[in-house]
């Protein structure tokens, strides 16, 4: 076909940017002028030598699969928040049969991300973490 390579044209795109994770919402279009949807989730990882280096996922979602997939999507966020609440719950549990040492060290490393993610969080400004579970479907 002509004007098309194996790349899907972009159409339109949303980003969230949460922590060390970004995800991109991007409509594309099929070869016969189609919209579908991937949502990618990229994460920043560090290489010993200090360079970034990003770790993608990524899925393919067609419109067949739209209604199912938000109301299913709905039902597992609802489940969580009507759980567990809106409250990011973050403060690391070790378990009983752990030495103290151990228990520790792997507190004192969690308070390190806590701190650096907060420290992230507020250099940004008005990110939301959970804004991720708010997204909207309807508009896709």
């Amino acid at each position: 076909m002509e004007g098309h390579d194996n790349k899907s044209q972009e159409i339109f795109s949303k980003i969230l940017r949460a922590g060390r994770r970004t995800y991109f919402f991007d409509v594309r279009s099929t070869r016969a002028n189609d919209y579908y949807l991937t949502i990618t989730e990229s994460k920043k990882h560090t290489n010993d030598d200090g360079s970034a280096y990003y770790k993608k996922h990524k899925i393919y979602l067609y419109k067949e699969d739209f209604v199912r997939f938000k109301e299913i999507f709905d039902d597992v966020t609802k489940f969580i928040i009507d759980e567990k609440g809106e409250e990011i719950i973050s403060d690391y549990e070790p378990k009983e049969n752990q030495n103290a040492e151990n228990t520790e060290e792997k507190t004192e490393e969690k308070t390190e991300e806590n701190t650096e993610e907060n420290t992230e969080e507020n250099t940004k400004g008005n990110s939301d973490s959970s804004s991720f579970t708010n997204i909207e479907f309807e508009d896709i």
